[in-house]
């Protein structure tokens, strides 16, 4: 059995453990901004296909103290390359470090770069190359307090680009943290659900692909995994053609999504229908005062509103976080509220008390999670 690590955005461990737990890996504990597991090719396989939280997930193959770049070098260069790549290769080195004598992480992912290379060179004269784009080869260095570890990264881009949305300079909310978001209310498709305030319709896009059980990884182009000398193409095959016809076709309860934005609403509905879902989710243009829930005992309303991190924005979020409290209180009986933001202040115009505050980061900007519910 191999050792692996699933990356994740701070505070989502728990949620992204479960998963793990749920995919049947062994040996599963939460760290700092990732997860711990066990588990073999066949559980490395079905994490990157099913993880919804997860970055990346890596598989650690070297792990040393090193003092300076010189050590980082004569320490990778021990290992037996041959096993991973051949010169025919390319390969690409990402790299953080914390709280280390070696401070600088491009210079660090150099020396990694060189000594495997070196080492080809010296055995056979010929070195791979570099590809920092799509690299048939990746690897992951993180340097932690004088200890690096090396791992293969087996996901390639990350894990929360799941295909159906355009890439964004300034991304409201990553598909990630909006499937953690999803997840961490309970909901799992039972009862209907709600987003008044969608922008993109992430979290709706997120609900509908838990509910009908349908993989985040599914329509990937390529993964980390499929440069690799062990990559086994019938298992892979296989693992995706029996994801593929567990997918429910339709939804047991409603998911609703409206916007006041009509840019917003029609890139919903476009990201919608690129998620093979336009089909499933309502999604209608409509002002937040005019917001009115799906009928039927209750359901889980989940919205992310914008919370000023530009100067002088906040002034103007007041009246809309004051709404959202007032449409709580009197059309939302019997469901239950989560609102996702990154300003206490603005929270605090909601004017109901949160039952429940779970702490998470979006990007680098602490935010919670507020629960109420409206009875």
């Amino acid at each position: 059995m191999n050792h692996h690590f699933a990356t994740c955005g701070r505070g989502i461990e728990p949620i992204l453990a479960e998963e793990l737990r749920a995919l049947g890996a062994a040996n599963v504990e939460p760290g700092r901004g990732g997860v711990a597991f066990g588990g073999d090719l066949s559980l490395l396989y079905r994490a990157n296909l099913w993880l919804r939280t997860a970055v990346r997930v890596l598989k650690p193959i070297h792990e040393a103290v090193v003092m300076s770049p010189d050590e980082l070098y004569e320490s990778v260069r021990s290992l037996d390359w041959s096993q991973y790549l051949t010169p025919e290769h390319t390969l690409a080195v990402d790299c953080n470090v914390r709280d280390s004598k070696i401070t600088h992480s491009k210079y660090a992912a150099l020396r990694v770069k060189d000594a495997i290379c070196d080492q080809f060179l010296e055995r056979c004269g010929r070195r791979p190359s570099v590809d920092v784009e799509q690299p048939m080869l990746g690897l992951n260095l993180h340097v932690y307090r004088n200890r690096a570890v090396l791992s293969l990264d087996s996901s390639g881009d990350s894990l929360h680009k799941r295909g159906y949305r355009p890439i964004q300079t300034r991304a409201p909310l990553n598909e990630a943290l909006a499937a953690a978001l999803v997840l961490m209310t309970g909901w799992r498709g039972e009862r209907p659900f709600a987003d008044p305030l969608c922008g993109g319709g992430t979290l709706a896009i997120e609900a509908a692909w838990i509910a009908l059980k349908r993989p985040p990884g599914l329509t990937r182009k390529r993964f980390g995994f499929q440069g690799w000398m062990d990559f086994d193409i019938a298992l892979w095959t296989e693992l995706r053609d029996e994801a593929r016809r567990g997918i429910g076709r339709a939804l047991s309860a409603p998911i609703y999504a409206a916007d006041a934005r009509g840019d917003a609403v029609s890139f919903a509905i476009d990201n919608a229908r690129a998620a093979g879902i336009g089909h499933l989710l309502r999604i209608d243009k409509r002002e937040l005062r005019d917001f009115q829930p799906p009928a039927g005992d209750g359901g889980v309303l989940l919205c992310n509103p914008p919370y000023g991190e530009r100067i002088g924005e906040e002034k103007n979020l007041f009246g809309l976080y004051r709404l959202l409290g007032e449409v709580f209180a009197q059309r939302c009986r019997g469901w239950t509220a989560y609102v996702f933001t990154g300003n206490p202040r603005l929270a605090a115009s909601i004017g109901l008390k949160p039952q429940i505050e779970i702490p998470l980061y979006n990007g680098k900007i602490p935010c919670r999670l507020l629960r109420f519910v409206l009875d």
